[in-house]
């Protein structure tokens, strides 16, 4: 397994570097049929990771990937889900707060995550057996795997004392759904908004920068599985809203059910 997640990392690192050859110079938007953004960032990226992933002989589902019907995903033990850009839109505002999300799923559970921030080179990761979370500030795209592995803080999510709730809010998807819920904490206590683009909203609560996040918006699986992975290493809950239980991978419709992430 520890095999498994060398190889997230690697690709997720030269992923970033593929994103950034094309930040640092004019961004040419296409827009999909759902109507979200597409930049050659995402392609190549895309590409980057696949070649890594594809010598694992393990099923890839990624969001510019041709998807495969359920009939053809259903037995599946263990696949990968990618998100190759998350946070398109962040990208093209160019405020750094997009991330590569690599998951490992295991019977429709997230087992291992990985997320890169390709401005920072922060780098998020969980251990092979789900057990911990990690993040290491890289110095450079070049160090090795031993470096990584030798140097990385593990993560914990805050204890609060309840006298503050920080809430994560994202800077494209605030909705009055999630502006109820927040209402609603506010008559009880006092509260912070955090705002953050793309799977870094997962990555605060992990690491307890924040508290809660509210999801009362769609997301895909690809937009959360790695988030969950690493949450869930460190005992944060990622719940649908209507089966009150984890989320779920590999599933039939790949969009997720609103979900509350919290400790």
């Amino acid at each position: 397994m520890k095999n498994l997640l060398s190889i997230a990392i690697q690709a997720s690192i030269e992923a970033g570097q593929a994103i950034m050859k094309i930040y640092s110079h004019k961004i040419e938007v296409e827009i999909k049929s759902d109507d979200s953004p597409l930049t050659q960032a995402d392609k190549n990226a895309n590409d980057v990771i696949n070649n890594y992933l594809i010598d694992t002989h393990i099923p890839i589902i990624s969001e510019e990937n041709k998807q495969l019907d359920y009939s053809q995903r259903k037995d599946w033990e263990y696949c990968w889900i990618v998100d190759p850009l998350d946070g398109t839109k962040e990208f093209i505002k160019r405020n750094g707060e997009f991330t590569v999300n690599i998951a490992l799923i295991k019977n429709g559970n997230p087992l291992l995550g990985v997320i890169y921030v390709p401005v920072s080179k922060t780098l998020y990761y969980t251990l092979e057996d789900a057990s911990k979370s990690y993040k290491i500030d890289l110095v450079n795209e070049k160090v090795s795997l031993e470096f990584i592995f030798k140097n990385s803080i593990e993560i914990k999510p805050s204890n609060n004392n309840n006298e503050l709730i920080r809430i994560v809010g994202s800077r494209s998807h605030l909705n009055e759904a999630t502006k109820k819920f927040i209402s609603k904490i506010e008559k009880k206590i006092k509260t912070e908004i955090v705002s953050k683009g793309s799977s870094l909203k997962f990555c605060l609560v992990a690491e307890g920068t924040a508290d809660v996040y509210p999801r009362f918006a769609p997301t895909m699986e690809w937009d959360t599985a790695a988030g969950q992975a690493i949450c869930q290493a460190v005992g944060v809950n990622v719940i649908d809203n209507k089966t009150k239980l984890p989320l779920r991978y590999n599933k039939e419709n790949l969009l997720n059910s609103n979900f509350l992430v919290s400790v």
